[in-house]
């Protein structure tokens, strides 16, 4: 698998690294966070990097005062697994080196597949801010040289929280796997309750 560089100009259809953002506040708070070697764990929204300078200065700039919540995705993962969106940008920041699997939402076909040859790996160096636009399609974060990850998520406040509503088990709907989260997953990850939509082979950078 090629591996670009968040740098390239091939991210820019998926994101862009965001450069008037100090972020030193939020990074010395996720240092404290769990970080296990084994898996991966997320934490939607917690106060120690939500309290920071770094945080605030997000939420007000970044997505011009929309409440949001600022949490982590960290440890160890090699594999694609599945595919998710939002109606939202996201924020990803890298403490170290790690890799994201992207995709574009527009290349979902219309009964809601998605090949995984379409998927484009990106190395973001340790201490990048970037902007993961709403239409790119993307996951858990991928590990550099087998070592555990740490990375900061921001969205919009309720992202990722559990549905309070029964929905369909038809078009897009199906696919709706938390609040403003539409998942789509590779069979052979066996993520109870989600659509495996993914065709082709379930992706790995090890």
């Amino acid at each position: 698998m090629i591996i670009h560089n968040v740098n390239d100009a091939s991210f820019r259809p998926y994101g862009r690294i965001i450069h008037d953002i100090d972020a030193s506040g939020i990074m010395e708070a996720l240092k404290k966070t769990e970080c296990p070697d084994d898996h991966t764990i997320y934490v939607a929204s917690d106060p120690n990097l939500e309290n920071t300078e770094s945080g605030r200065e997000m939420q007000q700039k970044v997505y011009g005062e929309l409440p949001v919540q600022i949490g982590y995705c960290n440890g160890y993962n090699v594999c694609l697994n599945a595919l998710e969106y939002h109606r939202s940008s996201e924020i990803n920041i890298a403490e170290n080196d790690l890799i994201l699997l992207l995709g574009r939402q527009q290349d979902i076909t219309d009964d809601f597949h998605y090949d995984t040859a379409r998927v484009e790996a990106f190395l973001v160096p340790a201490g990048t801010v970037i902007e993961v636009y709403a239409t790119t399609l993307h996951y858990a974060p991928c590990s550099v040289a087998g070592k555990p990850f740490r990375c900061v998520v921001v969205l919009p406040a309720g992202t990722n929280t559990a549905l309070t509503a029964a929905h369909g088990s038809k078009g897009e709907d199906r696919l709706l796997a938390a609040v403003n989260k539409w998942l789509i997953a590779h069979e052979d990850a066996k993520i109870e309750g989600a659509f495996n939509g993914l065709t082709g082979e379930n992706l790995r950078v090890d």
